[in-house]
């Protein structure tokens, strides 16, 4: 990244990736070299199932991606969203295994992409790294435990609620989604979100188009909503939180 046009779109990217902000510039330094700034279309495999994983993105601005696991009767449910809070790909795995499951592109937009060999090394060279992405998976997996606590024991208006929140969160007031799409990552049938969505409309909490959502009303939305929501960001801010080490814990190396 050696002109400043590359520069400037960096210092974005680092300051506006939840991770990627908690570095320092000793850090940073580790990991911005081989890295490069891509742009995600909506509807973008970043990797399938079984795929091996190449690299890290770690997206920014309004970008969000789907960890989205298919089943075999044709059905899918999303397990995971990933957007400014994190980073897809080869977090977990060290970038020596296999994708487990399907990574898609929600919301478009940029993206820093790290040669996963770049990232190990980084990892190896910098214990402030090492233990953040550990920090990362530790919240990673709970965001997976609560969504199948949330799938199993709560209702399909509870979980809708929630997911509207995380996407406001990440992308913005307007989402471009139809009733078929968020039907797949909810895991539910499409008639049963568009009861959903009518009521909340007539409700005034939403604004419902062909092929958009926009939130109006976001109390009204954490009212119908479960305590899923505030758990998982509550488990970001005690394992990561701005710096990198957690609520609770002193500042880590670099």
């Amino acid at each position: 990244m050696a002109d400043l046009d590359s520069v400037a779109e960096a210092d974005k990217a680092f300051a506006g990736n939840r991770l990627l902000s908690a570095f320092s510039t000793d850090a940073r330094a580790f990991i911005e070299a081989p890295a490069e700034i891509v742009a995600l279309t909506p509807g973008e495999i970043l990797f399938d199932s079984g795929d091996p994983v190449k690299a890290s993105l770690f997206p920014y601005g309004a970008t969000s991606v789907s960890l989205i696991v298919d089943l075999a009767s044709g059905r899918s449910v999303e397990v995971a969203s990933i957007g400014r809070d994190g980073a897809v790909g080869g977090i977990v795995s060290c970038g020596h295994a296999p994708a487990f499951s399907r990574a898609e592109v929600q919301v478009g937009g940029p993206a820093l992409k790290i040669p996963m060999h770049a990232l190990e090394e980084a990892k190896r060279q910098s214990p402030f790294i090492s233990n953040l992405f550990c920090r990362y998976s530790d919240y990673l997996l709970a965001q997976l435990m609560q969504s199948v606590a949330c799938n199993l024991f709560h209702s399909i208006e509870q979980r809708a609620a929630r997911w509207l929140l995380i996407a406001q969160d990440r992308s913005g007031d307007r989402l471009e989604m139809t009733q078929d799409e968020l039907a797949k990552l909810l895991g539910a049938q499409r008639t049963t979100v568009n009861a959903v969505e009518r009521a909340f409309q007539e409700d005034g909490l939403i604004a419902s188009g062909r092929g958009s959502v926009q939130v109006i009303d976001r109390e009204g939305l954490m009212k119908r909503s479960c305590g899923c929501y505030d758990a998982v960001e509550k488990h970001f801010g005690n394992v990561i939180g701005n710096h990198g080490t957690g609520s609770g814990d002193a500042p880590g190396c670099v």
